[in-house]
């Protein structure tokens, strides 16, 4: 991918290698495969490749998705729950059907208490949900994070709202990063998230950030979150 960054060859071959990895069980290497799939994905969000580019995510996230599954398995270890949620999540995000249905499926579950989302399953499955719901998804998001008792939970929450993909629904995120519901620290991963969600938000976030611009930089002075604030 780098090569191809400084033109040096075609992001065609980057494409044909990245095919070759669909027997991989490292998570490590998925984790590379899935950043540098996501840089790809944001290049030709503008484009007309967008949608090929998130169906060669499905044909090459599929095989080890279906492997995986959703329940651990016996003997599994740490970095096994780590690729599941990478998996799943990205699996997820490209609109894979199988996995869409049982992502909404489990959420409905995990909200009405029947049973509840193991946490290395909350954020793919929030996620999934969030980019292809509606405002009633994302209310219930938002109950959640009312309702969470641990910040580890909200901070999960406000990571993910930003994959919501209707323009008003968007802008009632980036309200709502600046509420008293987030605390100040925490108000960056809200709006990175929504800046990394789609292309709409990352046009909404810069917008936002503009004109938040003053009430931005008193909060955070020349502290690292505005220069990560930037950064996303």
């Amino acid at each position: 991918l780098s090569q191809a960054r400084a033109g040096i060859i075609s992001t065609v071959e980057v494409l044909k290698v990245m095919e070759a990895f669909v027997n991989e069980p490292n998570y490590t290497v998925w984790s590379d495969l899935s950043c540098n799939l996501g840089i790809l994905g944001t290049l030709l969000s503008h484009t007309d490749f967008y949608e090929d580019i998130q169906a060669f995510v499905r044909d090459v996230f599929s095989p080890i998705g279906e492997r995986l599954g959703w329940d651990p398995k016996p003997g599994e270890g740490h970095l096994d729950a780590l690729l599941r949620g990478l998996v799943l999540g990205k699996l997820g995000k490209a609109g894979h059907k199988a996995t869409l249905e049982e992502a909404r499926r489990r959420f409905k579950e995990h909200v009405e208490g029947k049973q509840l989302l193991s946490a290395d399953l909350r954020s793919p499955v929030y996620v999934t949900v969030l980019k292809h719901g509606d405002s009633s998804t994302l209310d219930t998001m938002l109950k959640l994070h009312k309702q969470a008792d641990m910040q580890e939970e909200k901070n999960r929450i406000e990571r993910v709202l930003g994959a919501i993909a209707q323009p008003e629904l968007i802008q009632k995120v980036l309200t709502f990063a600046l509420s008293e519901e987030v605390r100040p620290q925490d108000t960056v991963s809200v709006i990175g998230g929504v800046a990394g969600g789609s292309k709409q938000g990352r046009k909404a976030a810069w917008k936002f950030v503009r004109d938040n611009w003053e009430e931005l930089y008193n909060r955070y002075q020349g502290g690292f979150l505005i220069s990560r604030l930037i950064k996303v």
